[in-house]
């Protein structure tokens, strides 16, 4: 069915929308296909009904059987809702791998009391190009092999790093999974920035938009450079670049405004716990 060692033969994503869809199209993308994967989402998109079309995969059957991997993608609110319908989804075999914001492995087996394989995880929409990035927790009764399953599928669509208490999910959740929100925003900032400067709007968003993606991939191409090491490259003393650095990093700066939005981030998902 796939291309890559160690991806389940059989898998039920249940919510296509914004993340679920970037991780069914990152799995698409590398080749994933074949009705072993069931889509459940009663209002697919026209691209996430287009791309179950061309693969294979079937969108909102009538019937399912067990699935060995369960992925949940619906938003954490639904959850409730949506449970009852999942009781016979989830066995003691089932890896279920939640991508839920907040809710804990406590919360979920609460709602599928025959889920043992649970992984908490935490990706982020770069997953629909093949680059994000996933933090991800194992609960204690998780083997190997669904251990390695759930790498799989978060690995086909990105990098994967595991960590060893639930609770830092959360974190991860504030840094990563919100994060590329945070990136855009930046770039929406810089833009008016320039047209504050005097520059065209559409001169400004190009030159916004290709600063922060070649800074990001200079960034990944990098190796060992740390962040810092790159800024200070790039920073003549008493230039351009250090006037303006100068103010984001003041003590009222950019470091303080970001810690609170992630600390924001972070008490949120501590909220849809339950």
């Amino acid at each position: 069915m796939s291309a890559f060692v160690g991806l389940p033969g059989s898998i039920t994503l249940v919510g296509a929308g914004k993340m679920g869809a970037a991780l069914l199209q990152g799995w698409a993308a590398q080749g994933l296909s074949g009705e072993g994967v069931a889509i459940v989402e009663p209002q697919a998109s026209r691209e996430v009904t287009a791309l179950a079309a061309a693969r294979g995969f079937r969108l909102n059957p009538p019937t399912r059987a067990p699935a060995e991997a369960l992925v949940l993608a619906i938003k954490p609110q639904m959850l409730d809702a949506v449970a009852p319908s999942l009781v016979a989804d989830a066995g003691p075999d089932t890896l279920v791998l939640s991508i839920l914001a907040g809710k804990r492995v406590a919360d979920l087996v609460a709602r599928l009391p025959a889920a043992k394989m649970i992984v908490r995880a935490m990706p982020n929409t770069p997953a629909s190009i093949g680059r994000g990035i996933s933090g991800a927790f194992a609960c204690p009764a998780v083997d190997d092999g669904r251990r390695g399953l759930a790498s799989a599928l978060l690995g086909a669509v990105g990098e994967v790093e595991w960590i060893e208490s639930e609770a830092l999910i959360d974190a991860v959740t504030a840094v990563s999974g919100s994060g590329p929100a945070y990136v855009f925003h930046f770039v929406e900032c810089l833009t008016k920035a320039g047209v504050e400067a005097g520059l065209p709007e559409e001169i400004a968003a190009r030159l916004a938009r290709a600063t922060v993606a070649g800074a990001g991939e200079l960034l990944r191409q990098s190796g060992d450079l740390s962040p810092a090491t790159l800024r200070e490259n790039v920073t003549s003393p008493g230039g351009t670049t250090a006037a303006a650095l100068a103010v984001l990093m003041a003590e009222d700066g950019l470091a303080p405004l970001l810690a609170r939005a992630v600390a924001a981030a972070r008490r949120r998902a501590e909220e849809l716990s339950g």
